[in-house]
């Protein structure tokens, strides 16, 4: 009878391979990675940006949020309301009507989407000037 494969560390690693493969993901442990990657997401600033100006139907954010499907809109604004970015009201006239809103939580974040959009506005050039010069190299 053989015995398991021996797992080697890698180089530079403090713990062993078998405990890095035993503890969970960052992302299901930290609640801060958690948050940045919810922000990081590629819907969430779009919607957010449009909840900025007030309340908006599901209809109105799918057709302000280009080529975003209404699965991946439906999951996306599930998730900020699951995190406490959007709430969901529901209006019971005649013909039910749902609204998303930005709450308190939501519009603390306005700001700094803000900077880094205006960051992002300030470097494109410097940004766009090293991708040409990485991609004209040989690799």
């Amino acid at each position: 009878m053989s015995s398991p494969p021996r797992i080697r560390p890698r180089p530079g690693s403090r713990r062993s391979a078998r405990d890095r493969s035993e503890a969970a993901p960052p992302t299901l442990t930290c609640p801060t990675r958690q948050t940045l990657d919810r922000l990081a997401d590629r819907w969430t600033v779009v919607l957010l940006d449009q909840l900025e100006n007030g309340p908006r139907r599901f209809g109105q954010l799918r057709d302000a949020a280009d080529g975003i499907s209404e699965k991946m809109l439906t999951q996306t604004l599930r998730s900020l309301e699951r995190d406490g970015f959007v709430t969901r009201r529901s209006d019971t006239a005649k013909v039910p009507q749902v609204w998303y809103l930005l709450t308190p939580l939501g519009r603390s974040v306005l700001e700094p989407l803000a900077a880094v959009r205006s960051w992002a506005h300030q470097n494109i050039d410097g940004i766009e000037r090293s991708r040409l010069s990485f991609d004209a190299e040989p690799r």
